[in-house]
């Protein structure tokens, strides 16, 4: 109970409904980034330190996503789920052996960004008549969609 001005006021139910956290992808020592634009188009990359609100320092490791140790600014990159246990700073050395041990190009490649992004570039490798098969293929699945659910609507 709670006293305003000397008057009694019953309590009002103050537990308030808890949402879940608005932002579950913070920019953190270790999360690793895959880069949407830039010399490093479509690497990834690993988060070592935190230099300002615009600005991060990036090691690939460069040994396994060629992406070397520098300082790139956030507008640059997407943020991954993905998260390394790494120290602030760490080295090469380390880097590698999380980078490996978390398997992480073999875990982005199974997330959604990561197929959207192999079907771009399949589709940007196809060559004129394969873009014509894919067209004709729609077509039919289109037209059998077409077929049945005109078949369900007749249902009706």
């Amino acid at each position: 109970r709670r006293v305003h001005g000397g008057n009694l006021l019953e309590p009002h139910d103050c537990r308030r409904m808890r949402s879940a956290p608005t932002f579950d992808k913070f920019v953190q020592i270790g999360r690793v980034v895959l880069f949407n634009s830039g010399v490093h188009i479509g690497k990834l990359a690993t988060i070592v330190e935190v230099i300002d609100e615009n600005r991060v320092l990036l090691d690939g490791p460069s040994t396994l996503t060629k992406v070397p140790r520098g300082v790139y600014p956030i507008s640059a990159l997407t943020l991954t789920s993905f998260v390394l246990p790494i120290r602030r700073n760490a080295r090469l050395h380390s880097l590698e052996a999380a980078f490996k041990a978390a398997d992480i190009p073999a875990s982005f490649a199974k997330t959604t960004l990561g197929k959207k992004l192999q079907r771009k570039q399949i589709r940007a490798s196809l060559g004129d008549f394969d873009r014509f098969k894919v067209l004709v293929a729609k077509r039919q699945k289109n037209a059998i969609v077409a077929k049945e659910l005109a078949k369900l609507k007749a249902k009706k």
